[in-house]
């Protein structure tokens, strides 16, 4: 959780960086780059997809900056908005499943094991890349991002209770999809 020392240092590196100041928005960039990174790759599954998305996403905050004045609400949620339409916009310009990227295996593990959890690794963003963009950015948001329901509807602009929905509606399909014998 962010202090009122935080909140008022970021609100300075907004402000800064809305006037033109590159050092304060590659400042943000570099606090948030991570989070806009694993938004749009648990979206498209692909990390190439995922960088090209977070370069447009920035490309968007600066241009947007000069007009953000915090209207649309605490700036990560912002962002988190951005990012998720940016990536849902790459999946509907797609128009084929979303390609999964191969895990490497970690050397330490039997080898047994390792295919087993690459294997299980692969169901689970296999059945995350089968899941419709809505109810997908939800649990992405919910799950890996670990956002709080007033948090995701802020930042996609929902109410709770869709969130809530969208959120069942996920983890249901997966665990369809999921279970064993499916």
């Amino acid at each position: 959780m962010a202090t009122s020392t935080d909140d008022s240092s970021e609100a300075e590196l907004i402000a800064a960086a809305a006037a033109g100041n590159m050092g304060a928005f590659s400042q943000l960039v570099r606090e948030h780059r991570s989070r806009v990174l694993r938004t749009a790759y648990g979206i498209l599954g692909s990390a190439q997809e995922a960088e090209d998305v977070a370069q447009d996403v920035f490309v968007k905050v600066w241009n947007s900056l000069p007009q953000y004045h915090g209207r649309e609400g605490a700036f990560a949620s912002w962002l988190y908005r951005i990012s998720v339409n940016a990536a849902i916009d790459v999946l509907r310009q797609q128009h084929h499943e979303v390609p999964l990227d191969d895990e490497r295996v970690e050397s330490h593990e039997a080898p047994e094991e390792a295919v087993l959890q690459s294997f299980s690794r692969a169901q689970v963003r296999e059945a995350v890349a089968a899941l419709p963009p809505n109810a997908r950015s939800v649990l992405i948001l919910r799950e890996y991002e670990q956002l709080s329901y007033r948090e995701i509807a802020e930042a996609l602009q929902v109410p709770i209770g869709t969130v809530m929905s969208r959120l069942n509606y996920a983890r249901q399909s997966l665990k369809k999809k999921l279970a064993p014998g499916a």
